[in-house]
């Protein structure tokens, strides 16, 4: 592990000798939770460098994101400047940009990230990956979300998913035990990354099929990556394409996403649904108004009509009364939602303002409410400069 990450360190520097192909070994596994602040500064912005994966292909065209004017309560030296550089700093961000109306007001970057480079997603790979699933339904790869997940994934056949259906997994509630504790390595979230697979088999599908069941399906809701890979396998099985390949004819190519991409595999080339596409902050952001704009291209409609509507919108009760969860967007109140990874991961999307937040973000802790709560205060000061602007202007 210390010549590994040496070896990633001096990569980041522009070290010839960290070329090497040595760097990639072995599939992601649960050592990334138990980073360092250090590796995770350094890691994050090279995970496909470090771990097997499959590019995403930009194509020929590149979705405008022009430059508009400044935000100004930002570009000042004023309470939300000092603000800006307090959250940048202690929230170890790498980058944020604000989309206001389709052009460019805020764009910054640290901890040695720029434009061009690109960072991993964790878990803001789960709102493009249930698109993937609407973009499945819309080719006819899928007839509906209430079929059974087996139809599609016949080794799941036999399991505590015999009785799950697809709006089931999209939704998170399966009624399948499942822990996502970050800081716990026994737990189902590390442990599916760290056991080996069954021989020749998908590791989502080894991993899945053997847990139990502790509630009937669709009635509690419990956050589980797992499923999110397994919603990967399902549209890899129905499409007969890989979801690198499917997101690039779908979204990264028409949309026009400026930069390639890439998306973590395991053993057997499959994409993790759940987790780890890499992109530039500024494709962060086409993500987020890509599902703005309504997931058209060139005036045409990607995924089935209503899809986003649905999929925005709080679908089940969380526990949470500030937040709820659709089909693997987080949902807020007056039509807020965020697509949210952990450390520090974001797509924030405000259909009332025009609004797209990106960010980059190393946090020091995977999640933390503390966090949380600061980054929830970023969007209020970014609203509240955006709702004085429109009151100057009336």
């Amino acid at each position: 592990m210390r010549h590994r990450f040496a070896t990633l360190l001096a990569f980041v520097a522009g070290s010839a000798h960290a070329q090497s192909p040595a760097v990639v070994k072995r599939p992601l596994s649960a050592e990334v939770l138990f980073w360092s602040q250090a590796q995770r500064e350094a890691g994050f912005p090279v995970m496909d460098t470090l771990f097997p994966n499959r590019v995403i292909a930009r194509g020929g065209r590149i979705a405008p994101l022009p430059a508009g004017a400044p935000l100004a309560a930002f570009a000042t030296g004023g309470a939300q400047a000092a603000m800006l550089d307090q959250f940048m700093a202690e929230q170890k961000t790498a980058g944020i940009i604000i989309v206001h109306d389709g052009k460019v007001r805020l764009e910054r970057y640290a901890l040695g990230h720029g434009p061009t480079r690109r960072w991993t997603s964790f878990s803001v790979a789960k709102s493009l990956t249930s698109t993937l699933v609407g973009a499945a339904i819309k080719d006819g790869y899928i007839a509906s979300i209430d079929e059974p997940v087996t139809k599609y994934i016949t080794q799941m056949k036999g399991s505590a998913y015999d009785d799950v259906s697809i709006r089931q997994l999209l939704t998170m509630t399966s009624g399948v035990r499942w822990n996502e504790d970050y800081f716990d390595p026994k737990s189902d979230v590390a442990q599916f990354y760290s056991g080996q697979p069954d021989p020749g088999v998908d590791r989502t599908i080894s991993y899945m099929r053997k847990l139990p069941r502790e509630a009937p399906a669709g009635t509690k809701w419990v956050y589980k990556t797992g499923e999110t890979n397994l919603i990967g396998v399902l549209v890899i099985e129905a499409t007969r394409k890989s979801l690198a390949q499917y997101a690039a004819e779908k979204i990264w190519q028409p949309y026009g996403m400026e930069a390639d991409a890439s998306w973590l595999v395991d053993e057997l080339g499959h994409e993790q649904g759940g987790c780890c596409l890499q992109a530039t902050l500024r494709d962060y952001a086409r993500i987020g108004t890509f599902v703005l704009g309504g997931a058209l291209v060139d005036g045409k409609a990607v995924v089935p009509d209503k899809w986003l509507e649905v999929a925005t919108r709080n679908q089940v009760v969380t526990g949470d009364p500030n937040r709820g969860y659709g089909y693997q967007w987080w949902t807020e109140t007056e039509g807020r939602v965020n697509a949210i990874g952990i450390y520090g991961q974001n797509i924030h999307i405000d259909p009332a303002r025009k609004l797209v937040v990106a960010i980059h973000s190393a946090w020091p802790v995977a999640t933390g409410r503390d966090r949380s709560i600061a980054r929830a205060a970023l969007w209020r000061a970014i609203n509240d400069a955006l709702d004085a602007e429109a009151a100057d202007r009336r």
